[in-house]
């Protein structure tokens, strides 16, 4: 064959991209072709801190290849059309992709399929090219998929894992295959970007990477909930984006060794359980996994205290503050800021999984809709009544309030574990700084209520 197409999806990358290998085994020349799909733009997915970090990721993207002698084609419009158009004019016999699990990618992949075989050519999809383990590759008997996190844990750690892919030395491109110009952020998303946004691209996550698994990779068992140590990889944008391989991840993390690396290696079980759920289930992305009747409250005052950090509890205004600043937040702080909205305020999991996806620049459906669901009640979680205290986990998390002050400076005076409760101080020496939005009993006393109607 002498002409096959890459086209790069969630998998910004060369190293370990079985895509881009299996189109240059396919044939002499390829195009590595990225389309600004029109279809992702009109769901309402594509937000200023992932635009900016997706232009970071394919200006990268585009010099990694041209170190090799290719180049990155881009196109705009609608994906199979665009698709179908490159393939017709380059006489490409074969378009590579990577398998998603979103009932959107599912679409497009049938579509795709479609219109190539229409016109005489095929689509090849690469599996475990964006998780580990590919969705639906370990069931439990007589079922579509895992429900429970700890025996899926169990097949996917014991799971034959292929090696990762090395970065091809050139990538031949036909010559005069018309491209646009890379996209800006800018021009992908209206809005201006969080002031904090880490910058997108294979390079920059690789270096990440290699300073994260130096400095805190084996202390990550002790220090990935504390909220202050900000000791977490920060590597979820990366992945979510596929400018790492959680494959390759998956093989550094075994390699180093040890309970940090291990507890890191169980990450990424998460991150596949949820894409298998996901795959499983697509309606879960924005309907109960499992019902329970809940009749939220609408509140809009206390949703837009909740999204603004103004709530009167520290440590969940310090993490939605982080929200805005960065566009990324600590996973603890993600599932307490979650059952605030839920559990104490009683307000549906939909307008929180929809800030966050706003503003995260990891905004990923599986991983995003399905810890949002966990938190509410409505997931595959076998404890759905639980309640995550704030000032409980403030305690036990930002034990002397380094977080909450690096977040909320109107509370930065204030020394020690009382910043967490700054309502109890002494009259006069109380900040400019919201009363608690709620009682904390009286609310989880209303949610236990609805519960049992």
């Amino acid at each position: 064959m002498d002409v096959s197409i890459a086209l790069f999806t969630a998998d910004l990358r060369l190293r370990d991209n079985p895509v881009l290998r299996g189109a240059l085994a396919a044939a002499r020349r390829v195009v590595p072709l990225f389309v600004v799909d029109e279809g992702v733009a009109a769901r309402g997915f594509v937000v200023p801190n992932r635009a900016a970090f997706l232009a970071d990721a394919l200006a990268e993207l585009a010099d990694e290849l041209a170190e090799r002698g290719g180049r990155l084609v881009v196109r705009r419009g609608e994906v199979v059309a665009e698709t179908a158009r490159v393939a017709a004019e380059t006489g490409a016999g074969e378009v590579h992709l990577a398998a998603g699990v979103s009932a959107y990618a599912r679409q497009r992949e049938r579509r795709l399929r479609g219109a190539l075989e229409a016109d005489g050519r095929a689509l090849r999809v690469h599996d475990a090219v964006l998780t580990v383990v590919p969705p639906g590759r370990l069931t439990p008997a007589g079922k579509d998929h895992f429900a429970v996190f700890t025996p899926y844990f169990r097949r996917w750690d014991r799971e034959p894992v292929r090696r990762p892919l090395p970065v091809p030395r050139t990538v031949p491109v036909p010559a005069g295959v018309r491209s646009e110009p890379l996209p800006d952020g800018a021009a992908l998303a209206e809005g201006r970007p969080s002031p904090g946004l880490p910058r997108g691209g294979e390079a920059t996550g690789r270096r990440r990477l290699a300073a994260w698994r130096r400095g805190r990779l084996a202390d990550y068992h002790e220090l990935s909930d504390d909220l202050a140590a900000d000791a977490t990889s920060r590597l979820s944008p990366y992945l979510h984006f596929g400018c790492l391989s959680p494959t390759d991840l998956l093989h550094q993390a075994r390699r180093a060794g040890g309970p940090g690396a291990a507890d890191f290696v169980r990450q990424l079980a998460w991150r596949d359980f949820h894409h298998q759920v996901l795959a499983a289930r697509p309606a879960a992305g924005h309907r109960d996994y499992r019902s329970h009747g809940d009749r939220w409250r609408d509140d809009p005052a206390a949703f837009a205290a909740w999204r603004a950090g103004r709530t009167g509890f520290p440590v969940v205004d310090a993490a939605m503050r982080q929200l805005c600043h960065e566009g990324w937040m600590h996973g603890r702080a993600r599932l307490l800021v979650a059952s605030f909205l839920t559990k104490t305020l009683y307000l549906d999991w939909r307008l929180g999984a929809r800030h966050f996806l706003d503003l995260l620049v990891d905004g990923d459906l599986a991983n995003n809709q399905l810890n949002w669901q966990w938190a509410a009640g409505t997931g595959t979680d076998t404890r759905p009544n639980r309640v995550l205290n704030p000032l409980t986990q403030a305690r036990r998390f930002d034990p002397d309030g380094t977080y909450v002050r690096r977040w909320v400076p109107e509370l930065a005076r204030i020394e020690g574990r009382a910043v967490h409760q700054p309502w109890r101080l002494p009259a006069g020496e109380r900040p400019d700084y919201p009363a608690p939005l709620v009682d904390l009993a009286a609310g989880a006393r209303r949610f236990q209520r609805a519960r049992e109607r």
